[in-house]
């Protein structure tokens, strides 16, 4: 495994993340694994040395907290860094939800009490609020921050914009600042490299995509369980330029010997900025497989078959799934 700053903290992850969205209880999506088909692929993570693990609250609607906190309970903390996000509906609540200062507080406590930890190494929020200031927001953030619950904080999800003025306002109150943004990366969509990506690289900020297989498009198995029940699939890659890049994947893949799913984590991997990719797995020869990409380069041939299907399209995040046709070429 391989091993990279995050950011310009001194803290040190590894290149590939292990996502947990798909560990917890198929009653919350059908696509996800019950505890006892996560637990092993939790473990053989972090045996092959993944020391960073990426939860959220929303996940199973903290069960997947709960089933990876289990897995995790006999490994010394010292050796994983242990990110968790808030943001969305948590119950029927009016404020069970939001990045609002009571929001933050209580689901700093639940996720802790849900992992069985004293801290979070990362906690990220899982997009943007528009109903919350974001002064709030931040001052929240560094509460938890210097109440030693949270080490830093991070954001995902949002319009550049957004997270420039949310870092700007931190900096001149002199509260704790992201390190860390958490965006849709891959083949298919490529937007964050616009304004977002850049704006890290000059910040020196991690960068940690996920979805780098574009909900499973790019991995050359779209008839998937998830890909079929999965809305965000049909909403973000239902069109002709997303299947084209699959299929120049696919035929790279090919010409290789290699599964599409390692060509397109590879491309992901050796984007500029890129700190560590977030990677979803039901198996641990998935596991292994993803763990393989990070050796592979890709060729300037390769790279222009993938690069020369894409075509610019609306930016993604929580209040706008539903982004713009892209235009044909």
């Amino acid at each position: 495994m391989q091993y990279v700053n995050f950011g310009q903290t001194g803290m040190k992850v590894s290149r590939l993340c292990l996502g947990t969205m798909g560990f917890g209880t198929p009653a919350w999506r059908p696509w996800v694994m019950d505890e006892s088909a996560s637990t092993p692929v939790i473990h053989a993570a972090i045996e092959r040395g993944i020391n960073f693990i990426d939860l959220a609250d929303f996940y199973s609607i903290g069960v997947s907290e709960e089933v990876v906190g289990r897995a995790i309970r006999h490994i010394p903390r010292h050796k994983l860094v242990l990110a968790s996000k808030c943001l969305y509906a948590m119950s029927d609540d009016v404020n069970d939800q939001g990045l609002s200062r009571k929001h933050i507080f209580d689901a700093v406590d639940a996720s802790l009490r849900r992992i069985g930890t004293d801290y979070l190494d990362l906690f990220v929020i899982h997009g943007f609020d528009p109903s919350t200031p974001m002064e709030e927001t931040m001052r929240a953030l560094d509460d938890v921050v210097r109440s030693g619950k949270v080490r830093y904080i991070g954001a995902s999800t949002m319009y550049a914009w957004q997270f420039v003025k949310m870092n700007y306002l931190a900096k001149v109150h002199g509260w704790t600042s992201f390190v860390s943004m958490q965006c849709q990366l891959n083949a298919a969509y490529r937007e964050e490299e616009r304004e977002m990506i850049p704006y890290c690289q000059h910040e020196g900020l991690a960068v940690t995509p996920f979805s780098p297989l574009a909900r499973g498009l790019l991995s050359g198995n779209a008839t998937s369980l998830r890909n079929k029940t999965d809305q965000f699939t049909t909403q973000q890659y239902d069109d002709q330029t997303s299947l084209d890049i699959a299929r120049a994947v696919g035929q790279i893949a090919e010409n290789r010997g290699v599964l599409p799913s390692q060509i397109a984590l590879a491309w992901v991997n050796a984007r500029p900025g890129v700190t560590s990719t977030l990677i979803g797995v039901e198996t641990i020869e998935q596991l292994d497989q993803n763990i393989s990409a990070l050796d592979m380069v890709l060729t300037p041939q390769e790279l222009f078959e993938i690069d020369r299907c894409y075509t610019p399209c609306d930016v993604i995040n929580d209040y706008n799934l539903n982004r713009i046709p892209r235009q044909p070429r």
